[in-house]
């Protein structure tokens, strides 16, 4: 599964330098890392749901989650310092390209009527984030072996600063961005 990171080394390289006119290739963007996070929510405070949660998006990514700890107690939300209150992993280098390449051929197909990605999900520094109502929708996850469903938010961190840029990168990648949004 390594062929989207030599689709960008001998295809996509060569077509960013001439529609973006850089001729400097360090100064094409590139992916530097993504980002899939879980709020846990209500489900923070049973310890067994958010290992499952934990192992769930460990088995997605293909590399070990960690369970984020509240830093702060705020009373209003119910949550003191040190609660669990999410799961995230971050992805570089082959895992990252390896999990893009699943979500993009496998698991956005797989999503019901589903009509592309937005465009607005850009930050405006040539990040892009999104969400994902449940975690059914990849291939490593038995029904069975869950114990809820939740959804996971995705972000993707390029090494550009524009969303221009970064929007032609990831649509180069093959990222099914929806019609005219």
């Amino acid at each position: 599964m390594f062929a989207l990171r030599e689709k960008y080394k001998n295809e996509i390289i060569s077509q960013l330098k001439s529609e973006l006119n850089m001729s400097n290739p360090m100064l094409l963007p590139k992916l530097e890392k993504i980002v899939i996070s879980v709020g846990a929510g209500d489900y923070a405070k049973d310890s067994k749901i958010m290992q499952n949660i934990a192992d769930t998006i460990s088995l997605i990514a293909g590399q070990k989650a960690v369970i984020t700890l509240a830093k702060k107690s705020v009373a209003g939300f119910k949550m003191r310092e040190g609660m669990p209150m999410g799961v995230k992993v971050t992805l570089r280098g082959k895992m990252m390209y390896n999990f893009l390449e699943k979500l993009i051929v496998i698991a956005l197909p797989r999503v019901k009527d589903f009509r592309g990605l937005k465009r607005n999900g850009f930050d405006g520094r040539g990040n892009y984030s999104f969400g994902l109502n449940e975690q059914l929708m990849f291939p490593e996850v038995v029904y069975d072996d869950i114990m809820v469903t939740h959804g996971m938010n995705i972000t993707i961190v390029t090494s550009t600063h524009s969303d221009k840029e970064a929007f032609k990168l990831l649509e180069l990648l093959g990222m099914p961005f929806a019609k005219g949004r």
